[in-house]
């Protein structure tokens, strides 16, 4: 089953961009995921081909129409399609490295590229769109973020990292941050790799990656550091 991603958006022409490259960009050339981008504009009925209009109650920006994306939205659905839909947007849920893993196993994704001053609700109800961030900050368009999380969806995809083990050390994947990391030369401007990754002792390797991952977690994400305590308990 391959992988299959439809992105909604004003700005086609913006994909597949860095995802044409490296490891997600032979996976694509390999057929282990699709990715195809529809121009929401495509779908206006008027001359000017106008997607937005003013707030209802006022206010500064433009709102995208619910009747225009709505239907862009139908259009990329197909009959019995199970692909969740998300629409990138500064006040849904933190997007999380268990969510990508969730995402990979599944079909696909279709995902709505947010611009103006946000989405009409009655569209994002009626076609159950699920709100994701990336960040707690404004980007001037979805797209930037839709990249984000296809990247990271894609690399868990089956085949496209040549080591399965690189992606079940990596951070968050344990719920800490991940270890330092050290190659050759041994010697660097003074400082040296760590004698105990010079052991070959296996077993005192790993105890010591993860002491080192729980100091970094400790210190840069108490939040990811305080869960990590109460899953241990639990």
């Amino acid at each position: 089953m391959t992988f299959r991603a439809s992105i909604l958006t004003l700005y086609p022409e913006m994909f597949p961009g860095n995802l044409a490259m490296s490891m997600s960009g032979r996976a694509l050339e390999r057929g282990d995921w699709s990715l195809t981008a529809n121009n929401i504009r495509d779908y206006a009925t008027d001359k000017h081909r106008s997607v937005d209009d003013t707030p209802a109650g006022g206010g500064a920006g433009m709102v995208l129409r619910p009747d225009i994306l709505g239907k862009a939205i139908d259009d990329v659905t197909e009959d019995e399609d199970m692909r969740p839909r998300l629409l990138m947007s500064p006040r849904g849920k933190p997007f999380t490295q268990a969510k990508a893993r969730e995402l990979a196993d599944g079909p696909g994704v279709i995902i709505v590229c947010g611009r103006f001053e946000g989405v009409d609700e009655r569209v994002i109800e009626g076609r159950q769109l699920e709100e994701v961030s990336i960040g707690d900050y404004i980007l001037s368009g979805g797209e930037v973020a839709a990249h984000v999380v296809l990247d990271s969806i894609v690399r868990l995809l089956p085949g496209v990292m040549g080591n399965k083990e690189s992606g079940e050390s990596e951070s968050f994947e344990n719920g800490l941050l991940e270890h330092p990391h050290y190659t050759r030369p041994v010697e660097f401007e003074g400082q040296e790799v760590p004698s105990i990754l010079k052991s070959g002792n296996h077993k005192l390797i790993d105890q010591w990656r993860l002491e080192m991952s729980e100091k970094i977690t400790q210190e840069r994400r108490p939040d990811l550091w305080k869960d990590y305590l109460e899953n241990s308990r639990g």
